[in-house]
């Protein structure tokens, strides 16, 4: 009981299988906007900033929008409400580093210095997850350590940022909706149903 009141136990599996296939797609949509020309090598396009932004803007509302629909869901079938302390402290410790990143990205990315973007990302991304596990299930934890080192390996190999970026948000995130549907979820249809 204590438990439940101050952690935030009903985040969908499922949700996170979406988000992985969401980010996969729009990675791959990436790189054929970035790469143009690969005759003759990997050749950056600086004209497609805008597009890349709003791309992002839909993958990123897309999973928002997804987590949020299928955990309430999960919820409403749970009994519980989606919005509770343990919610609302997950939502704050994630939201904080979240915010600061994606600022600090978006400052750098306008002042045309651009390989911040996917290291960043997934470096901010990790470090919020590893803030919020506190107040959700611990396999959040050791996602946002495999998101930051991920990220440490994108700055340190900028020709294949794309790829790790595709690897944390795509790749990892359908492992662990993968995980956690089976741990949590599946089992507890078979109780129920």
């Amino acid at each position: 009981m204590m438990e439940e009141s101050s952690r935030f136990l009903s985040l969908s599996g499922l949700s996170g299988v979406l988000v992985g296939i969401y980010a996969l797609a729009g990675a791959f949509m990436a790189e054929s906007l970035i790469y143009s020309n690969k005759l003759f090598g990997w050749i950056f396009n600086f004209n497609i900033l805008p597009d890349l932004l709003f791309m992002a803007a839909i993958v990123l509302i897309l999973s928002l929008l997804t987590v949020t629909l299928l955990t309430y869901r999960r919820t409403k079938k749970a009994g519980t409400k989606i919005w509770n302390p343990g919610s609302r402290l997950m939502l704050i410790n994630l939201a904080i580093p979240l915010t600061a990143g994606g600022v600090v990205i978006l400052i750098f990315v306008f002042k045309g210095i651009y390989e911040i973007a996917a290291p960043g990302c997934l470096i901010f991304y990790g470090l919020a997850l590893i803030n919020a596990a506190k107040f959700t299930r611990q396999e959040i934890f050791f996602m946002g350590l495999i998101q930051v080192s991920l990220g440490i390996l994108a700055a340190l190999f900028p020709s294949l940022a794309l790829l790790f970026w595709a690897i944390g948000f795509g790749v990892i995130h359908i492992i662990y909706g993968t995980v956690m549907y089976f741990r949590y979820e599946h089992k507890s249809k078979k109780v129920t149903g």
